[in-house]
């Protein structure tokens, strides 16, 4: 019997936050517990601390997940909360992603001061995005707009755009709507056209290898479909050794017994791109992302990757 609160770990930006308690409210419902058998736990990761530069400079996902797991590993916390696609493919040893809540909304929010849409935007106007996929996604699409580095909590960002630092920027919607902010994008770009990040709008639990206790309790709230969509995008991801250095995107839907996955891959520019489609049963999902990554490698030939390094 459970006696003290299963610490959760987090990160404190009001997001990471809203995503904390989204998970602690299934738990309760789940397995009717009170919610103070629940501690949030809030930790600094360096990726909220240094904001300055792109995460690329400063060394990637992790960034946002090793003070975090650290204390998972030490048993000082029972689990943590995260957005799947800040995940980098390779966890520490006796960690995993054991649990994901239903995906939300997987498209890009456009929010535009200086027009409502991206194809809109007035010939030179500044655009900021911290992502390199967006950032190459919308040079493919508007290679006359200037696209800079632009880093920060939601607020922070909006706050900049209102202050006419950027004339637009964009943002994962699934944010946006856990926050309700759902009156915040002045566009919600179309999902083939400006393909999602891998794994965006999926919350994923991550815990220790092992740990049965914590790890039924997660499996009580663990959406099969998103869990099996993630992981063909996490299997492309890693094949193609994705960072934040790699402008990537990727979207896989099950239904339960079918998986259909479409990725893609961009030199920084934006100047040049290529497409991959692949489908098979979800049980394979992890191969089928693997597969997919190495069609698209041996399409794009060993000279594309270079621009990624």
């Amino acid at each position: 019997m459970q006696t003290k609160p299963f610490r959760i770990g987090t990160r404190g930006s009001p997001l990471a936050l809203a995503q904390a308690h989204e998970t602690r409210d299934r738990l309760v419902a789940a397995h009717g517990l009170s919610p103070d058998m629940f501690e949030v736990v809030v930790l600094s990761t360096k990726g909220d601390r240094i904001t300055d530069r792109s995460l690329a400079e400063i060394g990637g996902k992790g960034l946002f997940t090793e003070e975090i797991e650290q204390q998972l590993l030490s048993g000082e916390l029972d689990f943590a909360v995260h957005s799947s696609k800040d995940m980098p493919t390779k966890l520490p040893d006796g960690l995993f992603l054991s649990a994901f809540l239903p995906r939300e909304d997987i498209r890009d929010a456009f929010i535009g001061r200086t027009a409502p849409k991206l194809m809109e935007l007035p010939e030179g106007v500044t655009v900021g995005s911290s992502s390199l996929r967006r950032q190459a996604l919308i040079r493919r699409l508007r290679p006359d707009i200037n696209v800079i580095t632009y880093r920060g909590q939601v607020e922070t960002r909006l706050r900049k755009l209102s202050e006419g630092q950027v004339d637009a920027t964009l943002l994962a919607y699934a944010g946006l709507k856990r926050l309700g902010m759902t009156d915040v994008p002045t566009e919600l770009l179309d999902a083939e056209e400006f393909p999602p990040a891998p794994a965006q709008g999926a919350i994923c639990l991550e815990s220790r290898i092992g740990d049965n206790r914590v790890n039924d309790l997660l499996a009580a709230i663990d959406d099969a479909r998103t869990h099996e969509a993630v992981a063909c995008e996490r299997g492309f991801l890693a094949t193609l050794d994705g960072s934040c250095r790699t402008p990537i995107a990727g979207l896989a839907i099950s239904d339960g017994t079918h998986i259909r996955f479409s990725g893609m891959i961009l030199t920084p520019d934006g100047l040049t791109h290529h497409r991959v489609a692949i489908e098979g049963g979800s049980a394979d999902a992890e191969a089928l992302g693997q597969k997919a990554g190495e069609e698209i490698r041996a399409k794009a030939g060993p000279g594309f990757f270079s621009s990624w390094t």
